[in-house]
């Protein structure tokens, strides 16, 4: 018996083949990705717990696909510089932007514009990791805990300065001033490390920065640490109290990494990265960055990543308004 003609199924075999047909190439580019190397661009300097985290990726992935991970260090501008070189890099799975909150969900909150859409402009791959900041001080500084350097800063306002060269610890400092009630000068840095620098050379009073560059500085004996960011001690300075134990009540600043490639890059190949990252997070290279900075490994699924980059996009700016700090 002859089949009767159906055109909706006629249709959906056309429209099916299509698709196929449209997702061949995508398939067959993840299949083959990577052929060649890929470049992790970092928005800090070397040194900086950006740089470290993506260095420790780096090996990993060269360890799973052989091919070379170059890092590419663009500091400055408050990461800007090196989003908007991924924003605008070939949409083919080899450049991929390795950062933090600062890109992705404070700086749209501190610019009035920005040379980049942190949603519109990229293709979310993976968390890879969550940590907290150390409040640092020179080892001869006359403060011996987190209440003198308090009292020195309503003594003398404006007087003190505190330095960041990210979003995250900028605004660790903005909500310092803001719950104990000071009044502090703030000093922009293109970097943590940077600013480190000139803390141990005097032109800064204190800073609070990520315990991947402040903790080995404290070991070193060449900074003291009056205080942890986060609501819970670091397990590699037990003996340093939270700011919110020592007398900042309700003083809670964390940051987190996450992974970005240009958008438009296809699904298949966000896929393979989102695979190989997810390793990469689990890699003896990567557990020594995290213990060696009190911080923890965090994965996502891509879909998770966007979901999460908008609370804490909603978060940070509650922060930053409430910190009373204008756009530049």
């Amino acid at each position: 018996m002859q089949e009767r003609f159906n055109p909706r199924r006629t249709w959906l075999t056309a429209a099916l083949a299509l698709t196929a047909g449209s997702l061949a190439p995508q398939l067959a580019a993840a299949q083959d990705f990577p052929n060649k190397p890929i470049t992790f661009v970092v928005p800090f300097a070397a040194g900086s717990a950006t740089d470290q985290i993506a260095r420790a990726l780096g090996q990993s992935v060269t360890d799973q696909t052989k091919q070379a991970v170059v890092v590419d260090n663009k500091g400055g501008a408050s990461g800007q510089i090196a989003a908007s070189q991924v924003a605008r890099a070939p949409a083919d799975g080899y450049t991929v932007l390795i950062t933090t909150n600062t890109t992705h969900a404070a700086n749209e909150h501190l610019y009035k514009k920005l040379s980049y859409d942190p949603v519109k402009d990229f293709a979310p791959i993976t968390g890879l990791g969550k940590g907290g900041q150390v409040l640092v001080v020179r080892p001869d500084a006359p403060y011996k805990n987190v209440a003198d350097l308090v009292a020195a800063a309503k003594k003398t306002p404006g007087k003190l300065s505190f330095g960041s060269g990210s979003s995250s610890s900028r605004m660790a400092g903005e909500m310092f001033k803001q719950l104990s009630g000071t009044d502090i000068l703030h000093v922009p840095y293109k970097s943590n490390p940077n600013a480190i620098t000139d803390l141990m050379g005097g032109q800064i009073d204190f800073m609070i920065t990520d315990t991947s560059t402040g903790v080995p500085q404290v070991k070193g004996g060449k900074l003291k640490a009056l205080g942890i960011s986060t609501v819970e001690r670091n397990p590699l300075l037990p003996e340093v109290p939270t700011i919110a134990e020592a007398g900042v009540k309700g003083y809670d600043m964390g940051y987190w990494f996450a992974a970005y490639a240009p958008a438009g890059t296809p699904p298949a190949v966000v896929a393979r990265l989102n695979a190989l990252l997810a390793k990469a997070v689990q890699s003896a290279g990567a557990k020594s960055f995290f213990d060696g900075s009190g911080s923890t490994a965090w994965t996502t699924t891509p879909e998770g990543l966007a979901k999460f980059q908008g609370e804490e996009t909603a978060k940070w700016g509650r922060v930053i308004k409430a910190a009373g700090i204008e756009p530049e």
